[in-house]
């Protein structure tokens, strides 16, 4: 496959689910390929999008941060797929970044409050510590009552997945303005043909 990457800018957010959009973002075959995690800035841009870091200038990114990023994307797949067949997978790499990321958990007094909160911070800014809130989602999201309304694009040339959690869970496109448009237009073009 002849790879090309785009930077993160243009990352799509549309499974409702943040391990479904860390997964979609790498889609498409041979020149419409797009990979938004093309260095560890770009991962860092991604984590930003998605909320997980805050807004403003990004800190440099951890070295490893682009390896571990991919590898978590690629066992998330694979693991989203086995769900989705009742079947058997490898969960080393979640199962190291749940453990090596996780984050702590502190008891503190909010003094505007006047009352004491449990806080959560990022144990440090190392890869695993940034992509854990990624293999969180994966791990509830696998395990969660609704995970069978995840779903793939129904159209043809379409990797994305999505959670459906429109109220009749009807939705058969990743987007009704990109894929759903386009099936029905061909769809109306194959029943017209003279």
């Amino acid at each position: 496959m002849n790879a090309t990457t785009s930077p993160s800018t243009g990352a799509l957010f549309l499974a409702d689910n943040l391990a479904l959009d860390f997964i979609n973002s790498e889609y498409g075959m041979g020149e419409q390929h797009q990979d938004h995690l093309a260095d560890d800035h770009s991962v860092m841009s991604w984590l930003q999008q998605a909320g997980l870091l805050p807004e403003g200038k990004l800190p440099p990114p951890p070295s490893g941060l682009l390896t571990l990023a991919r590898q978590l994307r690629a066992c998330a797949r694979t693991v989203v797929h086995a769900a989705m067949q009742g079947a058997e997978t490898d969960l080393q790499v979640i199962n190291q970044i749940l453990e090596t990321g996780r984050p702590i958990k502190e008891l503190t007094w909010d003094k505007q409050a006047k009352a004491l909160r449990i806080t959560t911070r990022r144990r440090d800014h190392s890869p695993a510590s940034l992509l854990e809130p990624v293999a969180d989602a994966l791990a509830t999201l696998v395990t969660h009552d609704k995970f069978e309304y995840v779903r793939q694009c129904e159209a043809h040339d379409c990797v994305l997945l999505f959670h459906d959690l429109t109220k009749s869970h009807r939705r058969r496109w990743c987007s009704m303005a990109t894929c759903g448009n386009r099936m029905k237009v061909a769809a109306f073009r194959s029943r017209n043909k003279v």
